[in-house]
């Protein structure tokens, strides 16, 4: 199986844009913690605040899907309900 990259576009709403970021905050130490991360890095736009982008490399799909299914991501959807505006999630596959 070939390597899996994801790039994870989250837009905060614009009063929630401190709560988003913090409880994206949490995920980043358990989840490089995670069998088949390779790396899981958190970035937020320069003029957009309100926008974050995960860009992450998983071994496999079967071990991004397990991560997927974590209780912390549960708890992340939970805490930061009614605060997303978009979350749009691509799965890529590194060429060159």
């Amino acid at each position: 199986m070939t390597k899996l990259t994801i790039v994870a576009n989250i837009i905060a709403k614009e009063d929630k844009i401190e709560l988003v970021k913090a409880e994206l905050l949490k995920l980043i130490d358990v989840t490089r913690a995670e069998e088949g991360c390779i790396n899981y890095d958190l970035h937020q736009d320069n003029e957009n605040p309100a926008h974050f982008m995960f860009y992450e490399n998983w071994t496999s799909r079967e071990l991004w899907q397990q991560h997927m299914g974590n209780q912390h991501l549960a708890d992340y959807m939970a805490a930061t309900e009614g605060a997303v505006d978009e979350f749009i999630l691509n799965e890529m596959t590194h060429i060159v």
